[in-house]
C-alpha cells in the first residue's frame, strides 16, 4: 500500500477491520507519518503482544512441570506421550527464548514458583495421587526444566523415590 493508495483514516477501522487497520498502521509507520497513527490502539496492541508472550511462557512451564511431576511420581503410567509433551514444551520454550532472551532471564524465573503451584495441582488432578506425593516447592531448577537430558535424571529420581517408599 503506497501513500497514494492508503485509504482515508477511519476512526472505527480498528473495531471494524483489524487486518486493514494493522496494514494501515504499518504503512503510516514506514512512511514516517506518525501524527496519523492510531496511537492508543497501537500501544494497546504492542502491550498485548508482550502479555501474550509472557502468558505463553507460563502456560508452557505449567504443562512441562506437570508432565515431569507425573513422569517422576507415577512411573508405572509413563508413556511416550508424556515424553513427547515434555520434549515439545522444551522446544517451544527454546524458540520463544531465542526470540526474546529477556523472557528467559527475567520472566521465567519470576513465574517459576507460581507455575509450579498450578502444575502441582494439575498433576494431582490428573494422577489422583495425594497432594503430599508432590513436593510443595518446585524440585527442579529452570536449567533442569529446559535441559533435554534431564528426563533421564528424572527417571533416576523416580527410581530413587520408589526405593525410599516402604
Amino acid at each position: 500500500m503506497t501513500k497514494a493508495t492508503l485509504p482515508k483514516l477511519e476512526t472505527g477501522l480498528y473495531d471494524e477491520d483489524f487486518a486493514l487497520w494493522l496494514e494501515q498502521q504499518v504503512t503510516l509507520l514506514r512512511e514516517g507519518r506518525f501524527d496519523n497513527l492510531d496511537m492508543d490502539n497501537l500501544l494497546e496492541e504492542v502491550e498485548a503482544i508482550g502479555r501474550s508472550d509472557k502468558r505463553e511462557v507460563q502456560n508452557r512451564l505449567i504443562v512441562l512441570l506437570a508432565h515431569l511431576l507425573k513422569y517422576q511420581f507415577q512411573a508405572n503410567r509413563r508413556s511416550r506421550s508424556w515424553q513427547a509433551t515434555i520434549g515439545e514444551q522444551r522446544r517451544q520454550l527454546e524458540l520463544i527464548f531465542k526470540d526474546s532472551p529477556s523472557l528467559l532471564k527475567q520472566h521465567a524465573p519470576a513465574v517459576l514458583a507460581e507455575s509450579y503451584g498450578y502444575a502441582r495441582r494439575q498433576a494431582q488432578d490428573e494422577t489422583g495421587l495425594a497432594p503430599e506425593t508432590f513436593p510443595e516447592a518446585c524440585p527442579y531448577t529452570l536449567e533442569q526444566l529446559l535441559d533435554e537430558d534431564f528426563l533421564a535424571e528424572a527417571q533416576a529420581l523416580a527410581a530413587k523415590e520408589g526405593e525410599a517408599k516402604p
